[in-house]
């Protein structure tokens, strides 16, 4: 998905909610069925594999509307939970509180490698960044993207983008601990 939210649904099983960034793998043959929500236009790019012997996909009947409200009606419950990270950390923690810093970087400024005391989890809330632990590859981090930085290692880059970068960290601290950002060289 490149935009919006939609709804696809295979042959027999339930209804899958999809939203900007997933991917979504049907196998050639595997009957199903796609469409934006009913509060969302949905942007897709189909990639299709052509059959050896030419065939073209096979275009279904539309969706009824009783099936497309019975699917869209069973995804809108009041609230949904989704396990967006479920990072396990290397050793057990005696985390006495959580501090939450709401972070904003100006466009297009470095934070610089840096170390930080104790393991952070954070969450994108508008602009971007280029996030990279140091050995690992970088990666960029959008509204709703999540993150985590271990106790000690070397965040080699986390820059704000051309829009700049404002989100919110979560400062697992022990007992008499303070939040401490270490510049490293």
């Amino acid at each position: 998905m490149t935009a919006g939210a939609g709804l696809v649904q295979r042959r027999g099983a339930p209804v899958e909610t999809v939203t900007t960034g997933d991917v979504v793998r049907i196998d050639a043959g595997e009957w199903h069925w796609h469409g934006a929500t009913p509060t969302s236009a949905m942007i897709h790019v189909a990639i299709e594999e052509s059959p050896e012997d030419g065939r073209t996909p096979e275009v279904a009947e539309a969706v009824t509307d009783v099936e497309y409200g019975c699917a869209s009606t069973a995804q809108t419950e009041p609230v949904s939970r989704v396990v967006v990270m479920d990072q396990a950390l290397p050793r057990p923690l005696a985390t006495q509180r959580v501090e939450i810093r709401r972070i904003t970087i100006a466009p297009g400024h470095p934070a610089g490698l840096h170390i930080h005391n104790g393991p952070v989890f954070g969450n994108i809330e508008t602009g971007s960044a280029v996030y990279q632990i140091e050995g690992e590859p970088e990666t960029v981090l959008e509204p709703g993207d999540v993150f985590y930085e271990p106790e000690g290692a070397r965040i080699a880059r986390f820059d704000a983008r051309g829009d700049g970068v404002t989100f919110l960290g979560y400062f697992l601290l022990a007992e008499g601990l303070n939040v401490e950002l270490l510049q490293a060289h």
